[in-house]
């Protein structure tokens, strides 16, 4: 039985990473899949732990080689999700969570339908802005760039199967969990695991 596939998207500065590491940290079944970028490391962001950095033209290359389930530019940097870190797991009925664009998710729904996604919205614009400069991380020239950007992200929201808006960490994390759990109970997924179960009830 296949695993299932979530999808997680944001524009940046909405705490998509922190609700998908809180996330991970009470749902051990998911895997997150580690992401490929051409850009290089921020502070404190280690090399196969935040993502996978590799130069541009390496990144090209194992796009040319059909190496990527999916990838995007993303503010201006290539990002894309390697199919050895998916593809495998999802065969061996493991869950995986894709941190990932809307983009990503256009290309990702595209060839597994039954991906369950979600997007991340921040309570205010202005909320954004100062979560995007409270974490020091970004040139201003950045900063502009990304709240730019944001609006032509969440303009994609309702393309996804579902919405949380971060504005209380604890309940935003809440809603994930209770989307996850829902996702493993659905008709989909309970066909297939409980089929003996039922025949028997059946006979």
């Amino acid at each position: 039985m296949p695993g299932s596939l979530f999808i997680v998207a944001a524009p940046s500065g909405s705490g998509k990473s922190t609700l998908v590491n809180a996330l991970l940290a009470k749902e051990p079944g998911i895997s997150l899949s580690i992401s490929y970028t051409s850009r290089g490391p921020r502070p404190g962001e280690e090399d196969g732990v935040h993502y996978h950095f590799v130069t541009r033209e390496r990144f090209e290359q194992m796009a040319s080689d059909g190496d990527f389930f999916e990838y995007a530019i993303v503010h201006g940097d290539l990002k894309g999700t390697a199919r050895q870190s998916v593809e495998p797991l999802l065969a061996a009925g493991k869950d995986v969570l894709l941190e990932i664009d809307y983009q990503g998710a256009q290309r990702v729904r595209a060839q597994v339908p039954a991906a369950v996604s979600i997007f991340i919205l921040p309570p205010s614009r202005l909320e954004l802005e100062r979560r995007l400069r409270t974490r020091a991380k970004d040139s201003e020239a950045t900063i502009l760039r990304r709240l730019a950007d944001s609006r032509k992200e969440i303009a994609h929201a309702w393309e996804f199967d579902y919405i949380v808006v971060n504005e209380v960490f604890e309940t935003a994390l809440e809603q994930m969990g209770t989307i996850v759990h829902a996702t493993r109970l659905h008709r989909r997924v309970q066909q297939q695991r409980l089929k003996a179960l039922v025949d028997t009830l059946l006979a």
